[in-house]
């Protein structure tokens, strides 16, 4: 068996203490490769250098909505001059997040047109970070078309799924899955087709029922792996067959 974990930040901090020991237990535990999306600039190159290091780590590059305070007016245009001499896996993440307080929306949405933009100049997928905002999404990238990607910890509905599948889009779904209380997207990862599923852990945050107040790692996809082919009534080999593939 081996898994993709499509998204998670090894690049962090918090596993520069470990973070050789991390990649050998997920190896270990059936994960064979990394998607790594960048946040903020000032990480963009260290990530591209860990991936030069580490096999099968693959590296995204984007400006994080979370951190629109953080970014710099020349971030979008580092990000061009990025894609000249390196080719990351995606653009991502990126996105729009209307829950967290004090980040000014339309800020946000220049800051994702933009990246949007880059993507679609440069033919790469983009990895979303969405929150209380699919529908402005979708609108969105019916007006600047990319090459698909992934919709990180989807909890929309499944109306607004279908319109992501329809724009060429997976839905990631990670650690929120092993809680029981999870009812809706427990309910998302029965109905939505296993062709448009990938796994995450989204660590170091995030983490499983099973690690409940721990960091989160890539090690523990695999429970992620159990929560989903016990939601399909399916072959937990069968899944891992089906979503073991990076973005596309």
């Amino acid at each position: 068996m081996e898994l993709i974990d499509s998204h998670c930040h090894l690049d962090l901090p918090a596993f520069d203490a470990d973070r050789e020991a991390v990649i050998a237990r997920s190896r270990a535990s059936g994960v064979s490769g990394f998607v790594v999306p960048g946040v903020q600039a000032s990480g963009w190159e260290p990530l591209w250098q860990l991936s030069r290091q580490v096999p099968d780590l693959y590296p995204a590059f984007g400006l994080h909505p979370v951190y629109l305070e953080q970014h710099a007016a020349g971030d979008v245009a580092l990000l061009e001059t990025m894609l000249a001499g390196r080719r990351p896996v995606a653009i991502g993440e990126i996105g729009l997040d209307l829950h967290v307080q004090g980040l000014d929306p339309d800020r946000q949405q220049a800051l994702f047109e933009a990246q949007l933009a880059i993507a679609r100049s440069a033919d790469l997928p983009v990895i979303l970070h969405v929150l209380k905002a699919h529908d402005r999404v979708l609108s969105t990238l019916q007006r600047i078309r990319v090459s698909g990607g992934i919709v990180h910890a989807f909890n929309g509905s499944l109306q607004q799924a279908q319109r992501y599948i329809e724009l060429g889009f997976s839905f990631g779904f990670g650690g929120m899955l092993t809680f029981e209380r999870s009812s809706k997207l427990r309910a998302l990862a029965r109905e939505l087709p296993l062709a448009s599923i990938v796994l995450e852990t989204d660590a170091p945050d995030m983490t499983v029922m099973q690690h409940r107040g721990e960091r989160n790692s890539p090690e523990y996809l695999p429970y992620c792996l159990a929560a989903l082919a016990g939601e399909r009534d399916t072959d937990p080999d069968v899944i891992a067959r089906a979503v073991a593939r990076c973005i596309e």
